[in-house]
Parts: structure tokens; sequence; C-alpha cells
């Protein structure tokens, strides 16, 4: 069994990005929101696009109000109004100014805005009480952004504050990374779908539909391939299928030692380069990951109907990675919370670090393991008055229980070696977010 950090390190080595040319997409600005940016932004613009007010009051001369105290106030003549989005006529002379609102374009002979509270209007004057400071609430052109400089750099995933920017820049359409591919098998006899009756021994296929949500929130697109009998030959089809096809495999079940697991005979029967057959973590310790020559493989199944399944060739990498991953339910998600998510980070275009950032919290139960593996535990991550608490679920923690698993927000990981972190103790955390 590999240590946990050593597996996490071979599976990042073996990913490559996606090409952000052949991979790269064009969408309109809203089309693009949560996708992951391809190439470096820059605008014709100045942020902000001229001198303007933060506040509301008047653009005066520092010069004439530099000395004006409550007892000594300084009076001046209001020349024009400026509201929002109106282009100054005056140019500010000595003893006059503009009454101006906020954003709005500074005139030309004004180079200070007294504030509002500041000032007593009086008709087509103005008393002004107090000395600002020098360029005081005064946006200069440029103050944020230079036009032709980088404004947004690849690898920003697209959120609301960057598609704000986009907008203010004028941006209408973006280049954006592809959603990655993933294809999601579940292997098993026993498994049925969601709407089909049981029978003594069956169990519903929940993990594609876990393993699905999760590849949708990471920004990637699942396809589904559903539910494949312990069957070699049927195995073996649909293994090709999604290899020829997608970024990423991930299949749940089949990888232990027992008489039906195929996954890894299946694998070295179609040439994969197989990396990682089990890790020293708890759940999860069967894991399989694997790559694929795409191209290689394409051409071993060229014809063949598996592939009619409307699965497009990809346009970059040469590899597809391939995860086996466990079959108990509770063990599948921690190992993608671990290992795969990681990886589809990389993948996807974001830029490194890729992997998980764990946090240091205060545990509020007694944490137990027999040592063996580095252990997951799930509960709850909370922050607590400035500080991290985290509640360890009740119930089973066997990793076929997943109905405490809802309701998870961190991983407390108990190190290989350790058997127990006491009540109050701290532990360090993998956030689930």
């Amino acid at each position: 069994m590999l240590p946990v950090n050593q597996a996490e390190q071979i599976i990042l080595d073996l990913v490559q990005s996606l090409d952000p040319v052949q991979d790269g997409e064009t969408l309109s600005l809203m089309d693009a929101v949560g996708r992951i940016l391809a190439e470096s932004i820059a605008s014709s613009l100045d942020f902000p696009h001229w001198d303007n007010s933060a506040m509301d009051g008047y653009a005066v001369r520092y010069a004439d109000v530099k000395a004006c105290t409550a007892a000594t106030p300084v009076t001046l003549a209001i020349v024009e109004e400026i509201p929002a989005g109106y282009q100054p006529q005056k140019i500010i002379q000595p003893g006059q100014a503009a009454r101006i609102l906020t954003g709005s374009v500074m005139p030309a002979g004004a180079d200070t805005i007294v504030i509002q509270e500041e000032t007593q209007r009086e008709g087509d004057r103005v008393m002004i009480f107090t000395t600002p400071q020098p360029q005081a609430f005064v946006r200069d052109r440029g103050a944020y952004y230079r036009a032709g400089e980088p404004l947004l750099t690849p690898g920003l995933r697209l959120q609301a504050a960057e598609i704000a920017v986009l907008a203010a820049a004028q941006c209408a359409q973006v280049a954006v990374y592809r959603r990655p591919k993933v294809a999601i098998l579940s292997t098993g006899s026993e498994l049925v779908a969601i709407d089909q009756p049981l029978q003594p021994g069956q169990i519903v296929d929940s993990n594609q539909y876990a393993l699905a949500a999760l590849v949708a929130q990471a920004g990637a697109e699942p396809v589904l391939l559903g539910r494949v009998p312990d069957q070699p030959e049927a195995l073996k089809a649909a293994m090709q299928q999604a290899i020829a096809a997608a970024d990423m495999v991930l299949s749940s079940g089949g990888v232990s030692v027992g008489d039906y697991d195929y996954v890894d005979e299946i694998l070295a029967a179609l040439e994969a380069t197989i990396h990682i057959r089990a890790v020293a973590v708890k759940p999860g310790k069967p894991l399989t990951v694997a790559t694929f020559d795409r191209i290689g493989n394409r051409e071993q199944n060229a014809g063949k109907e598996a592939l009619s399944l409307s699965l497009q060739p990809l346009a970059s990498s040469p590899l597809t990675i391939y995860f086996g991953l466990p079959g108990n339910p509770v063990s599948a998600l921690v190992t993608c919370w671990r290992f795969v998510l990681p990886a589809l980070r990389k993948l996807s275009g974001l830029p490194a670090p890729w992997q998980p950032e764990f946090i240091w919290a205060r545990s509020l139960n007694t944490l137990k393991s027999d040592g063996k593996r580095e252990s997951y535990l799930w509960g709850k991550l909370r922050l607590v008055k400035g500080e991290y608490e985290f509640e360890v679920a009740s119930g089973s923690h066997s990793s076929g229980n997943l109905i405490n698993l809802a309701g998870t927000s961190g991983l407390a990981v108990i190190p290989l070696g350790e058997t127990q972190i006491a009540t109050g103790d701290r532990v360090q955390v993998l956030p689930i977010r």
C-alpha cells in the first residue's frame, strides 16, 4: 500500500492540464459563469475611465478652500450641476465650485471634493466650513487599472466578481477551457436503478449519482454510463467505451480481491499502465489508478458499436486517467474528495496548488483509529468565535453507511500510526465545500 501523500503526488504528476488553445472555447459572458479563463484579458479602457468624484458634494479648487474653518468659511459661486453621466461644460475658475454627485466626471479646473456634510448651500452659492485634504475624494483616471495592462490571468474561475470586471471592460465574449469529460460507471450485478423495485440481495446504485454530483460541482461534465454486471466481457466493453472518449474515468467497485473483482485484470489486458493498486487510507484502501494512451485505444476500438454513445473525441491530452474506486459508498466519496478532486482541479486548467487545503480545528469528540492507515472520520466543521471546531458524525463509521454522511462538511484526519485524538485536542480537517 502506498502512503497517502505519495499516492497524491503520483496522481498529480500523471494529470495533464487542458491546453488553452486546443481545449479552449469562446462563450458569451453569461454562459461563461463558473468556467475557467483560458487566456489573459486586457482592456482598452482605463479604470476609472475619467477623473470622478467618490462622494456627493462640491468640486472645488484646493487653493480656494485651504484655509477655511467653521469660524471663517469660504463662499464659492456654484457655476454648474454635474449629475452622473453628464459631461461638464464649465472650467472651474477661482472662487467657483460645481455641485457634483458620486461617480460624476470632475470638471476641469477643480482638483478636490468637499463633501456635502461640510457645506451649506444658499441659492447659487455654497459655504465651505472645513479644509479638506488636497485631492480629497477624487478618483483619478487609471488609478485602478491602466489600459493595455493584464486585467485577468488564465486559470481564474469566473464567478460574480470576475464577471463584473469583464462586463465593465466590455468583454461580451470570453475564452474559457472546455469542461473536462468524466465518464462514470458502476460495477456489480447487485446494483439496480433508482426506480427499480429491490429484490433480495440488490442495492440501489447510489454511487452513480454521488459521483456525478461531485464531478458537476467541480465544474466538469459527468457522462453517465450506468451499471455494468460482474461479467468480464460486459465490463471490458464499458471500460473501452469510457476510456476512448473521456479525459477521466471513475468506476466504482471491482477493485478489491474478490472473485468478481475484474477491473485491474481488464485494465492490464487493455494495456493500461497501472500506477496505484492500493493506498494506506481508511476508508478507501482498494484504489486503482491507471493511465491509457487514448489515441492507441481509439484505434483499437475503431468501428466498435460500443463507442456510439454521444461521446466525441477529445482535443488535446493523449492520456486518459482511470480511477478504479471502491464500491462502498463512503469509500468512493472519500477517495474522490481526497484524490480525484485535486486531479480534476489540475486537469481543468486551475493553477497550482491543486492539493487539498487542510485546516486545524478543535475536536469536540475523541477520535479513534487502529493506526494502521491514515484514517478519515466525517462530520461537521464549524467556525465558532474565530476558532474551527470539528464534531464527528454520530453513528457507525462503516464504509458502507452513507446515511450519516449527509451534512458532512469536513473529514478529520488521524495520521498513520496514531490511534486516538482526545476531545479538545487539535486535529487536521479536510473541508468539504
